[in-house]
Parts: C-alpha cells; structure tokens; sequence
C-alpha cells in the first residue's frame, strides 16, 4: 500500500511538472533583465513596460478582446438555443442533419474550418477582418457551448417547467424564470469556454484575417519566428493570468452558489 501510495504520488508530480513547469519557467523569465532568454540577469519588470509601451502588441490585444467578447456572447446565445432544440424537440424533420452541423466543428481540424470560412468569405465578398474573424469563432465555439448546456438540461428536472406552466406561465416566462437560472452555471462555463478559445485561437483567424485585424496569437506568432524575447515572455504572462483569474472567479462563484443551494434546501427540509 506504502509502496503504491508512493508511486501514485511520483505519478502525480511528474505530470504536473510535465503540464506546468514550462509555464512556470515563462513566466519565471518574463521577469529577467537581460534580453536573451535562457540567461537570468535580474529580476525586471521592464518587459511588461515595454508590452505596455509596443503599440502594436496593444492594438493586436485590443482586437482579440473584442472579437472573444462578441464571439463568445453571440456563440452562447445560438449554443443555448440549439441545446434546447436537442434536448426539449426530439422529433422534428432534420434533427440528425442539425445536430450534425452544430456537432461539426467539434471533430473537424482547424486548418479545414479555415479554409472553408476563407471560400465562403471570398465567395459572398466579404472583406477580410474583424468582422470576418468574429463570425469564424462563432462558428468555432458554438458547439462547445451547444455541448455545456446540453448536458446541464438533460439532467435537469423537468417537472419544475411542466408546474411553471401548469401554474400559468408561458414557455418564454417559464425559460427565463426557471430554465434559465437552473442552467445559468452552466450558460456561464460554455460562455467562459467560448471565449478561452477566441483568445487561443490561431489557424482559423489567419485564415479569416484582413489588413488592420491582426489578433494577439497571429501577433505572437510572427514575432516568435524571429526569436523568444522577454517581451513575449510578458504577453504570455499576462494571458495566464487572465485566464487563471477567470478560472479561480469561476470556482468560487459555483462554490457559493452550491453552498447556497445546500442551505435553502436545509432550510427547506425544516420546515
């Protein structure tokens, strides 16, 4: 048991070193004085002056905000309303094919959902830029939401919808007073989703991409190419800690909101 104990523990450690030690490391040299990379000359902040500083860098971060933003809101709004039709209209003409389209880009690479979005672009005339970059990641994150809020209302308890009903309550009435706070955690994860992968993403925004709509990964990347700076050290810091930020908020929301629900229920139990 002692020995199993032991190696579960090994076990564990190198994966996590695996997963986070090269994280640790960025952000470690995000904060070196010197330029080059792999040699610690102090501990500095001026990389993140000089992120603050790059005009470009802002400008490319500025325009993935509002893409993650926009792209997110709208892809939770279309992912909530197609994981109802799922769940709550099982029977109508065309499910198999609807639920196939929205379940496509899950398991379709990025390189082709770029490159598809590009034709159709070119095809209808669009010019190239931040609205086409937000209309791909629509594309892109509206199944992750559609899977989320899927899996919440199928284990939800309708009967709380049939008495809403039965006591009155329209169906538009009945979603946003009972269906909707029920499955607001889980709303507000596919949105959270949704926007992890706006800000990740890469492939699909070059593809979709014009003069004037460079996103924070592209901007990356083409730095990157000519080598790893302490600069690029910072940028990457700060996504971390955005996201890392955004994971802990979340937690903690769910964790109140369970400790809430637990208590209403006693509350209930004793009267």
């Amino acid at each position: 048991m002692n020995r199993m104990s032991r190696f579960n523990v090994t076990a564990i450690a190198l994966g996590f070193a695996f997963l986070y030690l090269p994280i640790l490391l960025l952000i470690i040299y995000s904060f070196n004085e010197s330029k080059l990379v792999t040699v610690w000359a102090g501990f500095s902040t001026k990389w993140y002056r000089e992120v603050w500083n790059n005009q470009g860098l802002m400008d490319a971060a500025w325009v993935t905000i509002r893409v993650g933003l926009l792209a997110a809101t709208v892809a939770t709004v279309l992912g909530t309303l197609a994981a109802l039709a799922l769940t709550r209209f099982t029977k109508f003409r065309g499910r198999t094919l609807f639920s196939g389209m929205v379940y496509a880009p899950l398991v379709m690479p990025d390189v082709i959902i770029g490159l598809s979005l590009l034709l159709l672009f070119v095809a209808a005339g669009f010019d190239r830029g931040f609205w086409t970059i937000t209309m791909a990641h629509i594309t892109l994150t509206m199944c992750f939401v559609t899977v989320v809020v899927q899996s919440r209302l199928l284990s939800m308890d309708r009967s709380i919808e049939e008495a809403a009903m039965d006591l009155g309550a329209t169906p538009l009435k009945t979603f946003l007073q009972v269906t909707l706070p029920v499955i607001a955690p889980a709303v507000v994860s596919g949105w959270m989703l949704a926007f992890t992968l706006s800000l990740d993403d890469l492939v699909i925004a070059n593809f979709t991409s014009g003069p004037g709509a460079t996103t924070l990964p592209m901007k990356i990347y083409s730095q990157v190419r000519l080598g790893v700076t302490p600069e690029i050290n910072a940028v990457s810091t700060i996504l971390v800690a955005i996201v890392a930020t955004g994971v802990i908020i979340a937690s903690v929301l769910t964790k109140r909101r369970e400790v809430q629900r637990r208590r209403d229920e006693q509350a209930a139990f004793a009267q």
